[in-house]
């Protein structure tokens, strides 16, 4: 699946487990203080080995450019049954507002949708209101909070996206 980010397209493809320490950096960047963000805490490269490997999870790499691609963001989601929880989702500060985060979850519904996943759970910062305009655009719909849920006392919104 493409898209465009200023011009240039958007490719999305499944992460591979060579990918492991491509994701490891990406999470970081994407989640500032070298990943230490009090939301959510970097994986490093062996958590995200063991993520890419796992039957159930769905591990989506974004990238632009064509001769020399260069990884912008990244997804990530587990599917059980007919239900599927989105774990985290990312684009590069540099490449935000730029459509990767919406491709992401474009190719993401899809593949799930085809697999037989008939909603998608997702939970998110409520101070976050880019992710959450993203969400609702996709009609999510807020069905719960996490009071205190964040390391640093935030609330989390929680979304369904029913397809």
């Amino acid at each position: 699946m493409t898209g465009s980010e200023h011009g240039e397209d958007i490719e999305i493809r499944q992460a591979a487990a060579f990918d492991a320490a491509l994701l490891a950096a990406l999470h970081a960047a994407c989640f500032g203080n070298g990943g230490q963000s009090p939301q959510q805490p970097a994986w490093d490269e062996a958590a995200m080995a063991q993520v890419i490997a796992s039957p159930t999870t769905l591990c989506l790499l974004a990238t632009v450019g064509t001769k020399e691609p260069r990884p912008v963001g990244f997804l990530i989601a587990r599917a059980a049954g007919d239900e599927a929880e989105l774990i985290t989702i990312g684009v590069v500060r540099g490449s935000r507002n730029r459509g990767a985060g919406r491709t992401l979850l474009e190719h993401a519904s899809d593949t799930l949708k085809a697999s037989g996943v008939r909603m998608l759970f997702l939970e998110v910062d409520e101070a976050n209101a880019p992710a959450i305009a993203l969400y609702r655009t996709f009609g999510a719909e807020a069905v719960g909070r996490r009071h205190g849920y964040y390391e640093n006392g935030g609330d989390a919104a929680v979304l369904r996206l029913d397809f």
